[in-house]
């Protein structure tokens, strides 16, 4: 297994160079740079012309991206040329808002996904299965910033059962209870509203596998044996069938990221979605290719997550 993880891990590193030429690449060819339509039109052009010159905006691209990938190696991601602050401080302030969130995200689709799924492949055809069935046809149709934006509005204008944004309410001291609980408050609706649509892949996966797992020779031996209903699911389908929805925590966890994104935007919520969106429309490229990097990275990590769970949780699987 460690010789897996290792081998994983070195195979991760032409990985992300890849990935970082690409995102920097993707960033040149933007239109504009961050000096673009950021300063007073009444400046003298050469003063902007020698602005740009002195951070190297000038320079060709091979050198901007060796000087950009050797300081991010050491841990600098740059300056934020809107923010005045280093690109790291600014994303180590947002960081855990998206942490938090997805982690509430990840446990409010698996409290979803798994009973539907464990009722539509349980009782199939019946009206239940076609009801469970039909929602996730509907979430697999539905875009996810309309289903936020009907969420924003219908429980927190319209019903004014959630905030509208922001993280926390005002004047809450970290690290207290009340503070914890005016977090918690702040995620449950956009954590739901990214929820209702990731669960419909595992809900679908689910149902699948139970049914598919009804027909196998050893249920049927089982049931010939005589044991009951609720033993031949519980020992034998149930536990069957949710091994491979292990393995999908860490593609759940990547998958997330683009909720996050959007959601963070529609619900004001203090994130790095809201961080990037913001920057990309701003022009402030030292941030949207930091953000763009960790997202790729960490993409690449839930990947590794996903392979190393699903060796582990299934002995007959191994990773090449």
């Amino acid at each position: 297994m460690w010789k897996i993880i290792v081998r994983r891990l070195l195979i991760m590193i032409p990985q992300v160079f890849l990935l970082s030429i690409l995102v920097f690449l993707m960033a040149k060819a933007m239109p504009g740079d961050a000096l673009t339509g950021m300063l007073d039109p009444n400046i003298d052009p050469a003063a902007i012309e020698a602005m740009r010159e002195r951070l190297g905006l000038n320079d060709p691209w091979y050198i901007q991206y060796w000087n950009w990938i050797s300081n991010a190696v050491q841990g600098d991601l740059g300056q934020s040329f809107n923010f005045k602050m280093p690109v790291t401080e600014l994303i180590g302030q947002r960081l855990m808002n998206t942490v938090w969130l997805s982690l509430v995200t990840l446990v409010l689709t698996y409290l979803i996904a798994i009973p539907l799924g464990i009722i539509s492949g349980r009782f199939n055809d019946t009206w239940g299965d076609r009801l469970i069935t039909g929602y996730t046809y509907v979430g697999f149709a539905a875009p996810l910033f309309i289903v936020a934006l009907l969420m924003l509005w219908m429980f927190g204008f319209y019903f004014s059962w959630f905030p509208t944004g922001g993280s926390v309410a005002p004047g809450e001291v970290p690290g207290t209870f009340s503070y914890l609980l005016s977090k918690l408050y702040h995620m449950l609706l956009p954590a739901l509203s990214i929820a209702l649509i990731t669960t419909v892949g595992t809900v679908q996966y689910l149902r699948n596998e139970i049914i598919d797992m009804k027909q196998k020779d050893f249920i049927l031996t089982a049931r010939a044996k005589g044991a009951s209903e609720s033993r031949v699911y519980n020992r034998h389908i149930l536990r069957n069938s949710l091994l491979p929805i292990a393995a999908f925590f860490g593609y759940e966890l990547t998958g997330l990221i683009g909720g996050t994104i959007f959601v963070e935007s529609i619900f004001s919520y203090p994130g790095m979605g809201q961080l990037f969106l913001g920057s990309i429309v701003i022009r402030d490229f030292t941030v949207v290719t930091a953000l763009v990097l960790l997202y790729g990275i960490a993409t690449i990590i839930g990947s590794l997550l996903s392979d190393i769970i699903l060796s582990i949780v299934d002995p007959r699987i191994r990773i090449k």
